[in-house]
């Protein structure tokens, strides 16, 4: 897994294309094999999840970011198909109410952070704001900035503050004990177009249609450009990206299963500790329940011995 690690990452402080990273990259693995591997690591992030809700120290938060097509959804339903929903808590992002423009960019997703001892899921996230606003810069002109008035005011140091904005508030989550995973699902568009036809015939897909993903796909380039401006200016020591090759989905669920259960595995979450107080208080109640049942144990034996002497007795 190490060397698929490797090839996956996108290594912090350095300058990064889409392109440099290969959407049908499988590496020496089977499909057969991942799948077996993605079943092993469904039932044992059900297991973490227990001990991470119980021990209430950590929250773990996955951003999953990817152009239309890419698999989000499906990634996110297999990975986590085996994690209790009263752990886990799972957030889409759309388009800005007229509320969350009246606050800064990060203040719906802050509202979104899990609590301790949860799993939140960002389903799209605060990268839509380096991503759809670069390539359709009339959208910021929308959030009321004062110092964002025209696209001219949209300069290189707008952009660089607000990467560093985002770098310091995943800096923040992670200092105050939330765990971040970002994966960014890397198809191509070849796989993408396809899997638009597929959703096209096919009538149990036909409600994933949506007209603005077909007008967006006329924007490609721009967004592989603003894709590697991200990943270059915020995969972080503390956040790194995760550049999924998405062009086989049974890869791409197994990657993302493997880095999610290999980070929890290094936060060691313990179920917390029972005091002396408690674990007397377990014994006294283990006995009593223990003798009641030897008890109605005894009286139903007794009951079926009378019984059978009374149908054994003469008339």
């Amino acid at each position: 897994m190490k060397s698929i690690i490797k090839k996956v990452i996108a290594q912090p402080g350095e300058k990064h294309k889409v392109e440099d990273f290969d959407p049908a990259f499988t590496g020496n693995i089977s499909k057969e094999e991942a799948h077996i591997r993605l079943t092993e690591n469904v039932r044992k992030l059900a297991k973490l999840q227990n001990k991470l809700y119980a021990e209430d120290r950590h929250a773990l938060l996955l951003i999953f970011q990817g152009m239309d097509g890419a698999g989000k959804d499906g990634t996110i339903k297999h990975v986590m198909s085996g994690v209790n929903p009263q752990g886990c808590q799972v957030f889409s992002f759309k388009q800005p109410s007229a509320e969350e423009l009246d606050h800064d960019f990060l203040w719906r997703i802050h509202k979104g952070v899990p609590e301790r001892g949860r799993i939140g899921i960002f389903n799209r996230s605060h990268y839509e704001d380096v991503l759809v606003t670069k390539v359709h810069p009339e959208v910021l002109l929308k959030t009321k900035l004062p110092n964002v008035r025209t696209k001219e005011d949209i300069t290189r140091k707008f952009w660089k503050q607000r990467y560093g904005q985002i770098n310091d508030f995943k800096r923040y989550l992670t200092e105050t004990g939330v765990t971040v995973l970002k994966f960014f699902l890397n198809v191509s568009k070849e796989e993408q177009e396809k899997r638009f036809i597929s959703h096209l015939e096919d009538e149990s897909k036909n409600w994933k249609f949506s007209s603005s993903d077909f007008e967006e796909r006329q924007y490609w380039d721009e967004y592989m450009k603003a894709y590697s401006d991200m990943l270059t200016y915020t995969s972080t020591d503390f956040a790194p990206w995760y550049v999924i090759p998405a062009d086989n989905k049974w890869f791409m669920r197994y990657v993302v299963g493997e880095i999610v259960c290999d980070k929890v595995t290094k936060l060691k979450p313990q179920y917390p500790a029972v005091t002396e107080s408690t674990r007397q208080e377990i014994e006294k109640y283990r006995s009593m329940l223990t003798g009641n049942n030897v008890k109605e144990g005894e009286e139903s034996a007794s009951l079926q011995e009378q019984m059978e002497y009374t149908e054994a007795s003469p008339v």
